[in-house]
C-alpha cells in the first residue's frame, strides 16, 4: 500500500500561484539580508536600533516587491 503525500497549504500556494510565492520568497530574503547587514552595521558603530533595522528591513521588502513587477526569473508562466 502506498501512503499519499498531504499537500500543505504552502506546496498549494506554490503550485497554483508560483509568481506570487517566488515574489514572496524574494521579499523575504531580502528583508532577512537587509536585517542582518544593519545590525552587523549598527553592531560597529556600537549600538543596534531596532526601529532602524525593521525599518530598512520592510522598505526593502517593498522594494523588492516593486522589482519583482518588472520580471522575475524563478518564476515560469
Amino acid at each position: 500500500m502506498v501512503k499519499q503525500k498531504k499537500n500543505s497549504k504552502l506546496d498549494l500556494f506554490r503550485k497554483d500561484y508560483p509568481w506570487l510565492y517566488a515574489v514572496m520568497v524574494r521579499a523575504i530574503k531580502t528583508m532577512a539580508q537587509t536585517a542582518v547587514a544593519t545590525i552587523g552595521s549598527a553592531a560597529l558603530l556600537s549600538e543596534v536600533n531596532i526601529g532602524v533595522v525593521v525599518s530598512a528591513s520592510v522598505l526593502a521588502g517593498g522594494l523588492s516587491l516593486l522589482t519583482s513587477l518588472a520580471g522575475i526569473p524563478e518564476a515560469e508562466r
